[in-house]
């Protein structure tokens, strides 16, 4: 079985319902950085697939998904930096829990 565009643009999608359903639906807050991970996964598994099938000699999807990579490094460093002092203040990390405006 050859293996096309197709079935890495589907693998893209199903990643990307599955960190959008973990973003969206649960309440700890470093699932939801799991899942918006996930998501940004996704999105490279496409962009390579586009630009390995359409233009195959140019490397525009890989730059792209290395510049999302590093995109993604620094976010989960400021999000695990935000958690940590939310849980240092609140002592939960549950994100419906969690009202900023109120001290």
């Amino acid at each position: 079985m050859l293996v096309g565009l197709e079935h890495y643009l589907m693998l893209s999608a199903i990643l990307f319902s599955i960190g959008l359903y973990g973003a969206l639906a649960k309440r700890n807050a470093i699932v939801i950085l799991m899942s918006i991970e996930l998501m940004l996964n996704a999105v490279n598994i496409a962009m390579v697939a586009f630009s390995s099938y359409i233009v195959p000699e140019l490397l525009t999807g890989q730059v792209f998904a290395l510049f999302i990579m590093v995109v993604a490094a620094a976010e989960v460093a400021v999000g695990l930096a935000i958690i940590i002092a939310i849980y240092r203040h609140y002592e939960t990390i549950d994100a419906t829990r969690i009202d900023l405006m109120k001290w």
